[in-house]
């Protein structure tokens, strides 16, 4: 046994403990691709947008999330660890439907790659298990509706978060590479404080030193006695600061909008600021 999981782990941990039979690597990205051209030997891949999302972008709904953790191989003790461009959001959707025994690779590919580790083309066929979420509440907390980010606006006890790029943010963009079309409206909530995912990442691909990510964000006005409220195309660069203010710094009260600006940029009547 692997003993209980650190929310953070680095890749000699991976190297050391990738195979023990209670643990699954997951790597989780928008595309095939990457993965296809090699992955740490025996990870399962989770495309963000076929596996955690449904066509219209929401969260997949409880059981469908169920369902793939069964034939990934994880079972209610398995200790999953994430990595990959939207690493972060796994970790998310795990610990909202009550998997807490989860970690994320410090670095993720670039610093494995860096370090000269070798990657695998072969393809994991994990046993299938008969995890069941029944009797795992959803974690509530950590999750924001665009109804609890409209009342955010304004109030003083909390602090809206964009951590999507300026040109996002100022409306250039509705995605992160494409502007608005028809009725999608480019630009911001009200009040929300631009803190790029980006900021947080050292040259080596991993978080930077603690006390610099505490004076990052708390120069833009988000301190530990405020509630933070995360959001940016889809919920996944989101989650990356929700992992950073809860894990990494302690924050207690951190919610990710996970509906973000791909719900917010189409919802009729809300404000929009650019």
């Amino acid at each position: 046994m692997t003993g209980p999981a650190q929310p953070l782990v680095e890749a000699d941990w991976v190297a050391a403990h990738g195979n023990d039979p209670d643990v699954r690597i997951i790597e989780v990205d928008v595309s095939p691709t990457a993965f296809s051209g090699g992955h740490i030997e025996g990870a399962v891949l989770w495309n963000a947008y076929t596996d955690l999302l449904q066509p219209n972008y929401k969260i997949v709904e409880r059981e469908a999330f169920a369902a793939l953790l069964r034939r990934s191989g994880i079972g209610a003790e398995t200790r999953v660890v994430c990595y990959g461009y939207a690493a972060s959001f796994g970790f998310w959707l795990l610990a909202y439907h009550g998997h807490q025994n989860v970690s994320l690779l410090n670095g993720s590919r670039v610093k494995w790659l860096s370090d000269g580790r070798p990657l695998s083309t072969d393809t994991a066929s994990p046993q299938p298990t008969d995890y069941s979420l029944t009797g795992r509440p959803e974690v509530e907390s950590i999750r924001a509706t665009h109804r609890l980010v409209e009342e955010a606006i304004g109030d003083p006890e909390r602090r809206l978060m964009d951590v999507r790029s300026v040109a996002e943010y100022t409306g250039e963009r509705f995605w992160p590479s494409l502007p608005p079309e028809g009725d999608q409206r480019g630009g911001h909530v009200p009040g929300a404080v631009l803190a790029p995912i980006e900021d947080t990442w050292a040259p080596d691909g991993r978080f930077k030193p603690i006390e610099e990510l505490r004076g990052l964000y708390q120069a833009r006005g988000f301190t530990p006695d405020k509630e933070v409220l995360t959001y940016c195309a889809v919920g996944g660069r989101a989650s990356q600061a929700w992992f950073v203010l809860t894990y990494l710094l302690g924050y207690a009260r951190v919610r990710v909008y996970d509906g973000s600006w791909v719900e917010w940029g189409l919802l009729p009547g809300v404000p929009v600021e650019k």
